[in-house]
């Protein structure tokens, strides 16, 4: 049976999506190739027709993810930034971690990962910091915020009670009204 021209394209962005979303939910290390390729109905030899290495599949997970972040979405204007802010700092976003933001759910495995791993994130951070420095007039405000926003969020997502996550979303979503208010 012969494929489609894009037959290979199209599963590479399969893999991808679902292992993105697999690495989100239950973490990248945990989740060994086999498991990646069943997650899309194929074996564990099929994977190295897309990718040479874990690694290399790991990084494009990382440009993916990070790449179509809503954050990172450009122009953003003081209003729109603080909306998104606003929508971050969710109890949804706490429960959807697959479907969310892949920096608090991978930032650890990140951290951890090769280098070239960790130089893609660094580009992917470091374009939405400027993206909100350009908004915000201010380097560090912009470098505080994104801090803010993530660490906020992995602080709610460890706790088992609901209402101190709320509370945690809560006190975020005030302290960041108040920093861009002062900032005008």
């Amino acid at each position: 049976m012969r494929y489609a021209t894009d037959h290979k394209e199209q599963t590479r962005q399969k893999l991808l999506e679902s292992s993105g979303a697999l690495a989100k939910r239950g973490g990248f290390n945990a989740t060994g190739v086999a498991g990646l390729m069943k997650a899309i109905g194929l074996t564990g030899g099929a994977f190295y027709n897309h990718f040479p290495s874990k690694d290399d599949l790991f990084t494009e997970i990382v440009r993916r993810e990070l790449s179509h972040s809503p954050m990172a979405q450009q122009p953003m204007d003081r209003e729109r930034l603080s909306r998104c802010l606003d929508q971050y700092l969710t109890l949804a976003h706490v429960h959807n971690r697959e479907g969310g933001c892949a920096i608090p759910a991978l930032g650890a495995e990140v951290a951890q990962a090769p280098l070239p791993v960790r130089e893609e994130a660094e580009h992917w951070l470091c374009s939405l910091q400027q993206a909100w420095a350009r908004t915000l007039g201010d380097a560090d405000l912009a470098w505080a915020l994104l801090s803010q926003c993530v660490g906020a969020l992995v602080i709610a997502r460890m706790l088992a009670s609901e209402e101190r996550q709320q509370h945690v979303l809560k006190a975020s979503r005030d302290f960041l009204a108040g920093a861009l208010h002062e900032s005008r």
